[in-house]
């Protein structure tokens, strides 16, 4: 049996190779047959399994009226002219239909269900990853997790309701319809008034089911994205004692999507009610009407016997029916609006002539640049720099005057809205991203880190690094100590301790070590400095600015600062206020000009710039 389980899970893989999309389909049939292309004869394989089961299903039920009647004669005569019809009909039941039936559910079961849903996750999460950075700035990352988990499986429901219901479903009622007919014509009429009826009740339900499911879920993915970003802001929460606020603010979503699931229970409701009403008509129909062609002497018992069972199974279907399809619109409601997400074009992609990035030396020319974010103001204005291969040049400035829209579009995490900037000579918007961002080493004022061990984040910096290598690279960012120290909650311990969502386990000051660490061990040509060093201690900076100091050797680096101390060693310094560059020159040269840089200096004493005005 293992066997068999694991060649129908295996029938198709989930992971295949496939050509990635810019522009996903943006319509729900289009983008759920694009996802639909592996499972091409699996999902024909299984149509057509569910047509013969129904069929079948159809056949005993002629079969059981047609034994009622030929049970009409003595038993030795009955032996005698239908023995080996029996014997027949009885091996069909215990081994032919169970073999039918298995493979129509291994088919749903172990083929289609576990492996749409996880390629469409798998496909899903690849094509969230290539979006920009803005793209994931403007929305809740619990919103799209929250897509990206509940679109796969929704999608495998509405795939498992057309193969294990519908498909049957549409089969049984011709079967019946068929059979009906050849009992008796008249039988016929009161199922087709009958199915009249009800395809105007589905009709009604559709209409109403679809939007009132996509509101249900926008309001489910409305409470997820705030309740994760609670979650995620835990410390601020706590540190302005707002838990009732985050309460509050959560409530509101929460009665939203109250308020949309009871629309769509009252849906569900006025069905069930015509429903029953409807069923109930055509038991009275059909059945009755056979009675009376018995009594008219027109009908055998066994016809009569063959329109109940015929019957009672339709009352018993119809309501899973109804359920399957209004499921299957439900789920297709669900797919709508995680395509809002999960289908969204990639805004910022490699251009088709797009080649690596090859550094000879690591010079940087900046021609031109300006990029607002789309707004009138702010971001950079006409900023030209050029940054020779190994010098070491500092950035600074007040919040806001643009030090971290130039590094933003150095990394082309945004494309710039005019002007260019080439490293060696070559547009980085005609280099492929991921060859890019592998020449650049940087070290963030906000150190984030995964939710892995500290081993996978230091190696992060380069995945194929030794085990040499990677202490090293922990010993020169002075993190060995603290890390030799480590266990987490289950035990793991050293490099082995996970560090919790974004490193929140460790202090500010060993999150900053442990992200110097990875970006040492990457040993990037270019590098970038985003205050390397403002969460840790003194004593700790100090015997870091060594290590930083030696990072530095032979590449090219651009250090932000705040703390003007940090980068007056630097080869030159350059100011930039309100986008634009208003000074540059050398520490010694800036303080003897008496500009701006020199009004920083002398306003600052170990404190930090002020606010743009």
């Amino acid at each position: 049996m293992k066997k068999l389980f694991s060649y129908f899970e295996a029938l198709v893989d989930p992971y295949i190779a496939y050509p990635a999309e810019d522009v996903p389909p943006q319509t729900l049939w289009r983008f759920m047959l694009g996802y639909s292309k592996p499972f091409k004869a699996v999902f024909w394989a299984a149509g057509i399994l569910s047509v013969v089961v129904a069929l079948v299903e159809i056949g005993l039920i002629y079969y059981m009226g047609w034994i009622v009647d030929v049970l009409s004669g003595t038993p030795e005569q009955v032996w005698q002219d239908h023995g080996t019809a029996l014997i027949y009909l009885a091996l069909f039941i215990v081994f032919i239909r169970p073999a039918l039936h298995v493979a129509d559910v291994m088919l749903i079961n172990q083929t289609i269900l576990p492996n749409f849903g996880s390629l469409i996750r798998f496909r899903a999460h690849g094509h969230v990853l290539r979006q920009s950075v803005g793209w994931f700035e403007n929305d809740f990352a619990g919103r799209i997790a929250n897509r990206i988990m509940q679109t796969p499986p929704a999608a495998g429901e509405a795939v498992f309701q057309v193969f294990d219901a519908l498909t049957f479903s549409l089969a049984y009622v011709i079967g019946a319809a068929v059979l009906l007919w050849g009992a008796d014509v008249r039988l016929v009429a009161p199922l087709l008034v009958w199915l009249v009826a009800y395809g105007l009740l589905i009709r009604w339900v559709i209409a109403r089911v679809g939007p009132a499911s996509k509101e249900a879920s926008d309001a489910r993915s409305l409470v997820t994205g705030r309740v994760v970003d609670s979650y995620t802001n835990i410390h601020s929460v706590k540190m302005f004692a707002h838990q009732g606020q985050e309460l509050d603010f959560a409530h509101e979503a929460i009665e939203k999507a109250r308020q949309t699931f009871m629309v769509e229970m009252r849906i569900f409701t006025r069905m069930d009610l015509a429903l029953v009403t409807l069923n109930g008509l055509l038991i009275v129909g059909v059945v009755g009407w056979a009675v009376w062609l018995w009594m008219q002497g027109e009908a055998t018992v066994g016809i009569v016997a063959a329109a109940t069972a015929l019957t009672l199974r339709l009352n018993a279907m119809t309501g899973w029916i109804m359920w399957a399809l209004t499921s299957f619109f439900r789920q297709l409601g669900v797919v709508a609006e995680g395509m809002e997400t999960i289908a969204q074009p990639i805004a910022l992609v490699d251009s088709d002539s797009a080649k690596p990035l090859q550094i000879a030396k690591g010079e940087i020319e900046i021609k031109a640049l300006s990029h607002s974010y789309g707004r009138d103001s702010g971001g950079l204005e006409g900023v030209d720099l050029r940054i020779k291969a190994g010098e070491k040049v500092g950035l600074v400035g007040r919040s806001g005057a643009g030090k971290s829209t130039l590094v933003k579009l150095l990394l082309r995490f945004y494309d710039p809205e005019a002007g260019q900037i080439l490293i060696d000579g070559q547009d980085i918007t005609q280099v492929t991203q991921d060859s890019l961002r592998r020449q650049i080493g940087m070290v963030q004022q906000e150190s984030s880190l995964l939710h892995r061990s500290l081993r996978d984040n230091i190696r992060y910096g380069r995945p194929d690094a030794s085990e040499e290598e990677l202490l090293a690279a922990a010993g020169s960012a002075e993190a060995l100590e603290f890390i030799g120290e480590l266990q987490d909650p289950e035990g793991r311990s050293g490099m082995d301790a996970h560090v919790g969502e974004r490193g929140v386990k460790l202090s500010g000051g060993q999150r900053q070590r442990i992200t110097l660490a990875r970006v040492i061990l990457k040993n990037a040509p270019i590098l970038l400095l985003d205050e390397a060093t403002s969460a840790l201690d003194s004593e700790v900076e100090a015997a870091i600015q060594d290590t930083l100091y030696g990072m530095m050797e032979g590449k090219t680096v651009i250090a932000i600062a705040h703390r003007l101390s940090t980068i007056a060693e630097m080869d030159r310094i350059v100011v930039l206020d309100a986008g634009k560059i208003a000074e540059e020159g050398t520490h010694t040269e800036l303080l003897a000009n008496g500009g701006l840089y020199a009004e920083f200096w002398a306003r600052q004493s170990g404190g930090f710039l002020g606010e743009a005005t």
